[in-house]
């Protein structure tokens, strides 16, 4: 997944980086839960409580909170410095002399920064994602996989930046007075594209796909994905456990490279109530049209940021342009200026993006829950994975305001705990959806 969110980083990096309520309906009704299901459904148990973190768990997750805080510092200070010793126009004026077109020079330049900045964010990477997982237990990933895995991101990262660099500029040479607006609508088509190579073409390059180990449980999952009103639902089970010892899975792709992905490490792990839940929440996710939502949301922050960016950026051009070394927004010396500001601004919006996102997660926590009638099996699931990876499942607000893409798992524990409609008849949010 990290390079799936490498991918969306980027992408709203540059442009700037909810549910709707599905109508209710009564359990038994036309569309609502089938009474094979509703017969299946766990009778009413003690409440799951929710484990306190260990010394372990507490360490990592503090210590979580000091490497996020770097990492936005690095992702600042970068482009920062080589605006500030005019290192952006010297590297500007090498690209020109290896490519005269303004194009060439474009494009020269996007690849000489993004590999720059590969470099800079390694010894940070490194210690991220290689040294600090096996230090707290959590990673079976090999040194030799962790540089391949590395190189091959810069090689994918390079072409991305080639092309929304070059896309960028070429809409502030047509467009310039509403180079803004072009780069927007160019946005849309750019996310919908990498979203959809990126299960066919990108995540195959770093871990093998393909269909589920269990045939018997696979037949459960595509059950349950029909009376969740899916069609030809696919499932692919991804082996992680080369890489790490955690638990995940997700919903990827659109149109027809659109997927749910369980890691094997979580079928590993999870008893089969359990994963059948994990699966009712991604189908959540595919039933309920998150994945258009998202970039309809990431559209309009665009607009907003890059018409912010149009307006702010001449005026810090000719404030610091002798610094700078560059006097247009059209010269490609400004790409690390629109970051930088674009940067800010998704800073700015983040604790904003992240409760729409946290709204979301919690509405297909209760799809799953109204789809299996299963809330121990969600709540153990939740404890499994709390355990599992290590997490904190009632952080601070600053973790929840500025980190947190998912309610709590405390807070996901307490709601499987006590969320039960179908005991009492009352309506189904999203019974409308079930077969």
């Amino acid at each position: 997944m990290e390079l799936r969110r490498r991918v969306a980083r980027f992408a709203a990096a540059l442009a700037l980086g909810l549910t709707i309520a599905s109508p209710a309906s009564a359990v038994g009704s036309p569309g609502g839960v089938p009474a094979q299901l509703a017969a299946q459904a766990a009778p009413a148990a003690e409440a799951v409580p929710v484990p306190e973190p260990d010394a372990k768990a507490l360490s990592y997750y503090r210590s979580g909170n000091w490497l996020w805080a770097a990492r936005q510092l690095l992702t600042l200070a970068f482009p920062l410095v080589l605006l500030a010793t005019g290192l952006a126009a010297r590297m500007r004026s090498l690209s020109a002399r290896v490519s005269r077109h303004w194009l060439g020079t474009v494009v020269v330049f996007a690849a000489l920064y993004q590999g720059l900045d590969w470099l800079v964010a390694r010894p940070l990477a490194f210690y991220r994602g290689y040294v600090r997982p096996h230090a707290y237990g959590l990673s079976a990933q090999t040194l030799e996989k962790w540089f391949t895995d590395s190189t091959i991101q810069l090689g994918i990262s390079t072409v991305l930046a080639i092309v929304v660099a070059a896309g960028l500029y070429t809409c502030i040479r047509v467009f310039p007075r509403r180079w803004w607006l072009a780069a927007t609508a160019c946005l849309v088509p750019f996310l919908l594209f990498t979203m959809w190579i990126h299960p066919l073409w990108v995540a195959p390059l770093f871990n093998d796909f393909g269909p589920m180990q269990d045939p018997v449980l696979e037949q459960k999952i595509l059950g349950l994905a029909e009376r969740a009103g899916i069609e030809g639902g696919r499932v692919f089970e991804v082996n992680k456990s080369v890489d790490t010892h955690t638990a995940n899975a997700y919903v990827t792709g659109v149109l027809a490279s659109k997927r749910i992905v369980l890691w094997d490490t979580l079928i590993a792990q999870l008893d089969e109530p359990e994963v059948l839940f994990v699966m009712g929440h991604e189908m959540g996710h595919y039933v309920l049209n998150h994945v258009v939502q998202g970039v309809v949301l990431y559209t309009l922050l665009a607009g907003i940021g890059l018409f912010a960016v149009q307006r702010i950026a001449p005026l810090a051009i000719a404030r610091f342009r002798s610094r700078l070394g560059f006097e247009r927004v059209s010269d490609v010396a400004s790409l690390p200026l629109l970051l930088l500001l674009l940067q800010l601004g998704s800073f700015a919006i983040l604790p904003a993006a992240l409760a729409i996102s946290r709204h979301m997660e919690h509405d297909a926590d209760r799809f799953a829950l109204e789809l299996t009638q299963d809330g121990r099996a969600a709540a153990l699931a939740f404890v499994k994975l709390q355990q599992t990876n290590l997490s904190h499942p009632r952080p601070g607000p600053f973790y929840v305001w500025w980190r947190s893409s998912h309610p709590t798992l405390g807070e996901r524990i307490d709601f499987a705990n006590r969320y039960r409609p179908w005991e009492g008849g009352e309506p189904l949010r999203h019974g409308a959806r079930f077969r």
